[in-house]
């Protein structure tokens, strides 16, 4: 009897051990992270709005993390060419993406490439917004939306909208607009949103989504606001109605803006990523500066997240279906 129990004990210290061992091979086996800098790609030029968002999450990111993080810019293709990069990089957690999620949701509808981010890429969090606003130009007679419509429907084409390019975000947004509206309004496309502003300003065009540059235009009634081109009102213009509000529903699109990683990445490693982002948009002097840029930060754990993107590709793949819009 005592022989069977000591030795069932052995077996059982033995069990014990091999299993520690085991554990501390898997751990040993498993890289610290971060073990090196991180490289933050950003499909964008310096400056912009996609630019500045990278930069603030890299500052911060670098302090929390005690590991250089830089902004890499790689523009080109409506960030295809950035987006691309990381897909290709080592899954090692230290190669990343910032970008507006139109990356993934419409320009696999828009342009002829390899790359389709939501089979390439893995989705980790969103890291902020911007709304988009209806501003005409100083010389329209119309007070609101209602109004605006009118004097389209009554000269079908001969009203036109800026926009900062064939298929970016404030494009996209006045087409969703035509659809709302029932209205042929002729689209005339620049390179970036200042530019259209501009013409907007000088009453070349009548009117643009603007995606919160001309706040200090509005402000001081060089333009008119007559909607928000989103779901919800504007905490910067909390007294403007939405185009919804107005009596058209459907002419609502925000700018989200979102950090992939290559697919492959360690789930601890997306996960920590994930709690990281969510501490440092919380900080007052993060989200001063994101208002600065007319922007929120509005953050999407990572359910959410691939929710947000699953239902904005397919609406869309549909509108620009719809619209026959191309980029060519």
């Amino acid at each position: 009897m005592i022989s069977n129990t000591l030795s069932g004990l052995r077996r059982s210290t033995l069990a014990l051990i091999g299993t520690l061992l085991c554990a501390g091979l898997a751990q040993a086996q498993t890289p610290a992270w971060p073990s090196k800098p991180l490289r933050v790609v950003v499909g964008f030029a310096p400056g912009g709005t996609t630019d500045v968002m990278a930069r603030l999450i890299s500052q911060q990111l670098a302090e929390a993390l005690g590991q250089p993080v830089l902004v890499d810019n790689k523009p080109g293709a409506s960030g295809n060419i950035a987006a691309a990069e990381v897909a290709r990089a080592a899954p090692d957690g230290h190669t990343l993406l910032i970008a507006p999620t139109s990356v993934e949701t419409a320009n696999p509808w828009l342009f002829k490439s390899n790359l389709l981010p939501s089979r390439d890429l893995t989705p980790v969090v969103a890291v902020g917004r911007t709304q988009m606003y209806l501003v005409a130009k100083p010389q329209s007679t119309a007070h609101d939306v209602k109004e605006l419509v009118a004097q389209a429907k009554a000269a079908p084409g001969k009203m036109s909208y800026a926009s900062s390019g064939a298929g970016t975000a404030p494009h996209l947004a006045c087409e969703l607009f035509k659809v709302a509206t029932g209205t042929f309004v002729t689209h005339i496309p620049y390179r970036g949103a200042a530019p259209a502003l501009q013409d907007v300003l000088s009453g070349q065009a009548d009117f643009v989504c603007d995606p919160g540059i001309a706040f200090p235009h509005i402000r001081s009634n060089k333009v008119k606001l007559l909607g928000i081109v989103s779901a919800r009102r504007s905490p910067f213009f909390p007294d403007v109605p939405t185009v919804a509000e107005q009596g058209f529903p459907g002419a609502d699109l925000d700018i989200w803006f979102g950090l992939w990683a290559p697919n492959g990445t360690a789930p601890e490693v997306l996960a920590r990523l994930g709690r990281e982002v969510a501490s440092i948009l919380n900080q007052p002097n993060v989200k001063a500066r994101y208002a600065d840029l007319g922007g929120e930060t509005a953050y999407l754990d990572n359910a959410e997240f691939r929710k947000l993107l699953i239902d904005e590709n397919k609406r869309l793949a549909a509108l620009i279906k719809q619209q026959k819009i191309n980029v060519d």
